[in-house]
């Protein structure tokens, strides 16, 4: 079907603000920006590019599903299903516990902030999520600093730094997974550029760690020892290292859940039907990504038609000047929608279309651009006062943590961003890159 001449571009992206508003006043509006369905958001929108664009409604449904129905749309949306279900298994065979009990139980108090940056850091790019290292570690990490005297700030800051450095890197993220399948990446290829990122940030941030606990005054702590299990950690690494050579990314997570529920069965921890529901109750929690990929890729398409995407990229390409600027701008883009929508996920959704037209429009790498898109979208969230991951551990504090306080100390934040910083201005990174993960 012929593209409609829209005139005036920035009218054909007006769905997409409508969408983006719709969701940002109304968490505005309930003081809480998960309480109103994203899914729900975005038919706001398709439903202004019904009333507002030319073409027949038969035509507008025809490009709506086809939207919907993309092949890297699809996916998208399977891969959410199978990381759900990888996510649900592992946690009630014990998975999430043993880790937490691991790292908590060989922690000295003078460490305690080291310690937890590393738990949260492997939690999170075990699981997939940053909200989850958070809930399960929040609540650790406050009694802590309560018992030992140790920094609460810096603690908090440690705890958000590594939440999030899982959130970007983990190859089963909601935002990895969207920035690969947008981009047309694989995602070792993108694990790989983006560890030649994060690894500096993550390295600093030990030492800085290291070097303040070995100067802190902190009281010594008896810790309660919680029990784990080495095995229950064997499908998480299982995971990462079939993602890291390049498994195909479904056999990859089927084998992970499967694995995982022979250890669960094994040990215990469920019956066989009971495998199955939980396997079902970990595609049901990913429902309102998966309707919201589908749908953003139907309103996508309608936005594309009338002319949107076009009027973006020539507004772009205006201020564009090189291919650093290009990627400067990726990230720019992806970071305003994440200061509108405090989702970090949805905002890569939402942009990852437009991220792919300039990536192939000045020939960018599609690792290099889906690493960004992610990169940059994770840390405005990371940051963000009324972001999920920084209101979770505001209220884990209950009043004695400040947002200043926390963002002060969260370093490996601040780092992460430097290094992409350097990752796209200097002109050696790339070989660096190449000859180190030979990408």
């Amino acid at each position: 079907m012929k593209k409609n001449k829209t005139k005036n571009g920035a009218l054909a992206l007006l769905p997409l603000f409508v969408f983006i508003f719709t969701f940002l006043g109304a968490g505005i509006l309930l003081d809480d920006f998960y309480a109103f369905p994203s899914p729900v958001a975005v038919l706001t929108g398709i439903i202004a590019a019904f009333l507002l664009f030319k073409p027949s409604v038969s035509d507008k449904v025809d490009t709506l599903i086809k939207g919907c129905g993309d092949s890297k749309i699809m996916t998208m949306c399977l891969i959410y299903l199978l990381a759900g279900a990888f996510a649900s298994v592992t946690k009630a065979m014990g998975g999430v516990d043993s880790v937490v009990n691991l790292g908590i139980n060989h922690i000295n108090s003078e460490y305690f902030p080291l310690g937890i940056f590393l738990i949260a850091s492997f939690l999170s790019t075990a699981t997939g999520t940053s909200v989850g290292a958070i809930v399960a570690l929040g609540p650790i990490a406050v009694n802590l600093a309560d018992k030992s005297g140790a920094s609460l700030p810096l603690i908090g800051g440690s705890l958000l730094g590594g939440a999030m450095l899982g959130d970007n890197l983990s190859i089963i993220s909601d935002t990895t997974i969207a920035a690969t399948q947008s981009l047309g990446c694989e995602m070792k290829d993108k694990f790989k550029v983006n560890l030649f990122i994060a690894l500096p940030a993550a390295l600093i941030t030990v030492l800085l760690l290291l070097f303040f606990g070995f100067n802190s005054e902190a009281t010594s702590v008896v810790i309660e020892k919680g029990t784990y299990e080495w095995i229950n950690l064997l499908p998480y690494i299982l995971v990462i290292v079939l993602a890291v050579v390049g498994i195909n990314v479904f056999v990859t997570l089927l084998t992970g859940i499967v694995v995982a529920g022979i250890i669960g069965l094994a040990g215990n921890d469920f019956a066989v039907l009971d495998f199955t529901k939980i396997v079902y109750e970990g595609f049901t929690s990913m429902t309102d990504i998966f309707l919201l990929s589908m749908l953003t890729g139907g309103l996508a398409a309608l936005v594309e038609q009338a002319g949107g995407i076009n009027y973006v990229l020539k507004t772009v390409k205006a201020r564009v000047k090189n291919k650093r600027s290009a990627q400067l701008g990726i990230g720019a883009l992806v970071s305003f929608v994440n200061l509108a929508i405090a989702n970090n996920t949805v905002s890569i959704v939402i942009t990852g279309s437009i991220a792919k037209e300039i990536n192939d429009e000045y020939h960018l790498s599609p690792r290099k651009t889906a690493t960004i898109l992610d990169i940059f979208s994770c840390v405005v969230q990371g940051i963000l006062p009324y972001g999920a991951q920084v209101l979770l551990l505001l209220n884990f504090a209950g009043g004695k943590l400040g947002f200043f306080d926390l963002i002060g100390n969260t370093w490996y934040v601040v780092f992460l961003f430097l290094f992409t910083l350097i990752a796209i201005y200097s002109r050696y990174w790339d070989r660096l890159t190449n000859k180190f993960f030979k990408v």
